[in-house]
């Protein structure tokens, strides 16, 4: 009789299960685009992708804007990206002649500002595609200190997350035969020694989290087979990722491993001894690295150590034998509060030498970069280092034993400039700076601030020509993110990644006013700005940006019918969510790499990791806010949306193109004009080449002053 209940649950079960997939079905006519690569789904991608292209790529405008994209992509003035590996600077470079990229390094003496370095091509991707079978897309080095002689190699086929790695000699410039390779996955492989590798990968079935990235750590000894690693660490699929570095040398080398259990919570651990020894400190805490001998921590929440109250936002300073349980008597050298922002800071980033701790901070979105120094009292010596005003600042390599630097400056109107800090004297030295791709002459940049729904004050920058008149006409384009602690910062027109966002010659030259948006969801300050516009209160975010908007009108800058909104990724979803939500705001719209389906987000692609920054939507009461905003369960019928233009790429493999393609297949069931461009190879990105991102950028600024003038 039991068995016989059982069964007939099982069939009800399966018959209830049915029905809601059947139901799913039918109320997402358009899920049949999810499938990425179907004969379907791409002859659709392809009939979408010729539509746009007949109509803008026939305008004269178009091919103007293209060739100045392409213009300054493959600009030779513009400054490198540098690494610092012992005497020897690394960058990954690309051009007319080299669309594909090579990676190449110069001596560190010769780079300076008055010559171009003497480069050595390490790798030629051009070639290795020539020479291997479809697209393969450079990924990043990583090779072996303190002789950085052996390296990792990671290579993308069409650019996605998921990658393929190989043995690399340095001094030979060659693959090693017989080195460390594991073939294609969403992997994690980081040196131990010269020996053995930290590896986390898809080892087989159950070895993946429910977000699609390794789960279990492993050490994998050189000369024996993968299946041979020893298992450090397995975290729950429900975690989003493993991960596991050595920091230090020799006997003073410490080994941690992070299991990212949300995307917002990691659980810190220390390999010592055979034995992974847990961290006890809040799991929204953030290891920044380890400095003589203590772990730096920053703090996202308060916390309570050693009987006083810190706050979220202090960075911390912990003799790590304390956070393991290794040492239980603390004394007062074990640990100290090393910064505490004030309310408008945030700290961006932390940076190590031997001797050294290199901070980079915003105030008021904009950056500063500090050197502290212990002194043999306790205290710190704190050095300021003078970089232009106004700008931002991002550290880009750190020489250990010197304390020596590289940062990048650049501000909306000033191209971007490589600036040497030497170690001993701290001062900063430009030696190689982009050309102007614009006058900045008839420009001027402001900072305002727009009230939001429930009184916050939001700031925003605006760039625009110095004659401006506030009359309400004036093509207006904002730029903004709004998610995942991401500060957006002032950035150069000119410059490759700002022309994900570009306003130089596109923009500005013909008559618009940029707008870069610091609204709450992203990092502008600190913790506090992040968490007021997580979860259910993401709808911050999105008043915010309206706000801002509606700023712009309320002054005379600009008005809806000459307003254009941009975003991509998270950003994607805010200008969908924006436009669902208000689209009498807008005239045009670009939404790029886009999350918009907030329903089935989390079973595509990584989606699954994101649910500690949006929510669960398949737990009623999370999903009960979730589908206020989700833009295509809100997309209606007879509605004068603003005129959108999607990008996606056919090989993203973080946020999966079927959002785009459903949304765009969606408005256009209603009768709405869209415009869609899906690009075939470059993963999140959405460009694998500099042609391709001319490309793209050029469709983008069609549709811009097509439809806002």
């Amino acid at each position: 009789m039991r068995n016989t209940l059982l069964f007939m649950l099982l069939v009800a079960l399966s018959a209830t299960f049915s029905v809601v997939a059947k139901d799913s079905q039918q109320e997402d006519p358009f899920m049949w685009l999810e499938d990425v690569d179907a004969e379907q789904s791409m002859d659709w991608v392809h009939q979408q992708n010729k539509n746009t292209a007949d109509q803008y790529k026939s305008m004269p405008l178009y091919a103007e804007l293209y060739e100045q994209a392409l213009s300054t992509l493959n600009n030779k003035s513009r400054i490198p990206s540098v690494s610092q590996r012992g005497e020897w600077v690394y960058n990954y470079w690309k051009d007319e002649k080299n669309p594909r990229g090579i990676y190449r390094r110069a001596q560190l003496k010769d780079f300076n500002k008055n010559a171009e370095p003497k480069w050595q091509t390490v790798l030629d991707m051009d070639l290795y595609n020539a020479e291997h079978e479809g697209n393969w897309v450079f990924k990043g080095m990583n090779c072996l200190a303190p002789e950085y002689r052996r390296c990792l190699v990671s290579i993308s086929p069409g650019g996605g997350d998921a990658v393929m790695l190989q043995e690399f000699n340095m001094k030979d410039k060659k693959f090693i035969k017989d080195g460390f390779s594991l073939p294609k996955s969403k992997m994690r492989a980081t040196w131990r020694d010269k020996d053995h590798l930290f590896v986390a990968t898809d080892f087989g079935p159950g070895s993946m989290t429910a977000s699609g990235y390794p789960r279990i750590m492993k050490l994998w000894q050189r000369g024996t087979e993968l299946s041979a690693a020893k298992t450090l660490l397995e975290a729950s699929p429900e975690s989003v990722s493993v991960y596991a570095y050595r920091s230090g040398k020799g006997d003073t080398a410490k080994d941690f491993i992070i299991d990212s259990t949300s995307f917002w919570t990691n659980q810190y651990y220390q390999w010592v001894d055979d034995k992974a020894l847990a961290f006890d400190i809040p799991q929204s805490a953030t290891v920044n690295g380890v400095f003589q001998g203590k772990v730096i921590i920053s703090l996202q929440e308060d916390w309570q150590f050693q009987g006083q109250n810190l706050s979220e936002g202090a960075v911390l300073m912990i003799n790590p034998a304390v956070l393991t349980g290794q040492k239980t008597v603390v004394e007062s050298d074990d640990w100290q509060v090393f910064l505490q922002p004030a309310a408008n800071e945030n700290i961006e980033s932390i940076n190590t030498s031997d001797e050294t701790v290199i901070v980079t901070l915003l105030s008021d979105v904009v950056s500063q970069v500090k050197v502290y120094t212990p002194s043999a009292d306790g205290d710190w010596q704190i050095k300021h280092i003078e970089f232009p005003d106004h700008g931002a600042i991002g550290v880009t390599a750190v020489d250990d034993e010197s304390g020596s630097f590289f940062a990048e400056y650049e501000s909306f109107i000033t191209p971007p400039t490589l600036y040497h800090v030497n170690g001993k004297t701290l001062q900063p030295k430009a030696v190689k700076s982009q050309t102007q791709s614009f006058d900045p002459e008839p420009y001027q940049v402001e900072q305002f601030f727009a009230r939001s729904a429930d009184g916050t004050f939001i700031p925003y920058f605006i760039v625009m020509n110095k004659n401006t008149k506030f009359d309400g006409n004036n093509p207006t384009h904002i730029f903004s993110y709004g998610g995942f602690r991401n500060a957006l910062t002032p950035s150069y027109s000119g410059s490759y990644e700002a022309l994900e966002g570009a306003y130089g010659k596109m923009w500005l030259d013909r008559g618009g006013v940029f707008v870069s948006a610091n609204i709450r969801g992203g990092g502008a300050y600190g913790p506090k700005w992040h968490k007021s516009a997580l979860l259910a209160n993401k709808t911050k975010s999105y008043e915010d940006f309206e706000a801002v908007a509606e700023d712009l009108i309320k002054r005379k800058i600009t008005s809806p019918q000459h307003l254009g909104i941009e975003g991509r990724s998270n950003g994607g979803l805010l200008v969908g969510a924006t436009m669902t939500r208000r689209p009498d705001l807008y005239g045009a719209v670009i939404c790029g790499v886009p999350l918009l389906d907030m329903q089935r987000y989390n079973k595509l692609l990584a989606g699954a990791s994101w649910v500690g920054e949006f929510g669960d939507p398949d737990i009623p009461e999370q999903w009960a806010y979730l589908k206020t905003y989700s833009p295509y369960q809100n997309l209606k019928p007879k509605t004068d949306y603003p005129a959108t233009f999607f990008y996606t790429s056919t090989r993203d493999d973080r946020v999966h193109p079927g959002h785009a393609r459903k949304m765009a297949a969606k408005m256009m069931s209603y009768g709405y004009p869209i415009w869609y461009y899906e690009n075939t190879e470059g993963g999140h990105g959405g460009s694998s080449t500099n042609e391709q991102l001319a490309e793209r950028l050029a469709l983008a600024y069609t549709h811009l002053w097509t439809h806002l003038k």
